[in-house]
């Protein structure tokens, strides 16, 4: 092989490398979003588990509170 030949194969190697990179590198990023938009959508629905939860404690204390009605 000729120096360049061997250059240009050493090219390709890198450029598929870099090629190779990039395509993980974008679906890390996807992964790592759709992890965040899952947290969020967890925590939301955490939240809301969370204000019913308090409400209906609210209205027992309000119900305790007042008593029977007679």
């Amino acid at each position: 092989m000729s120096n360049s030949e061997v250059a240009r194969h050493r090219a390709e190697a890198n450029f598929k490398k870099k090629e190779l990179q990039v395509l993980e590198r974008a679906e890390a990023m996807a992964d790592y979003e759709a992890a965040g938009r899952a947290v969020e959508k967890k925590t939301a629905s955490l939240k809301a588990l969370r204000l019913a939860k308090e409400e209906r404690g609210r209205q027992a204390a309000a119900a305790k509170k007042s008593g029977p009605r007679r």
